[in-house]
């Protein structure tokens, strides 16, 4: 009797229909590619280029270029977890 417990490496139903589709695994190749930092100077970028619209009197542009920050923190945030864990991490199992 052969008792081998062995598991093969082929992912699993539920794991199959977990997986990131096409266009997901596309734009994560790309921005894995940047420097995490890149999306830190963006933010102080929008964050000096604000304060200097608002100091100009332009109250509305300072305003809007301001909120381009935390989105810019936000996608830093996520190339940093794409780089570490990638899209999807049944494909990253052994």
């Amino acid at each position: 009797m052969n008792m081998d417990t062995t598991t093969t490496s082929r992912p699993s139903a539920t794991d199959m229909k977990n997986r990131e589709g096409f266009l997901a695994k596309s734009i994560e190749e790309q921005t894995a590619k940047l420097p995490s930092d890149t999306f830190l100077w963006l933010a102080l970028g929008s964050i000096a280029t604000s304060l200097t619209l608002k100091v100009s009197g332009r109250d509305k542009d300072a305003l809007f270029v301001g909120q381009w920050a935390p989105t810019f923190l936000l996608l830093g945030v996520y190339n940093k977890l794409v780089k570490q864990l990638g899209s999807d991490q049944t494909e990253n199992r052994a």
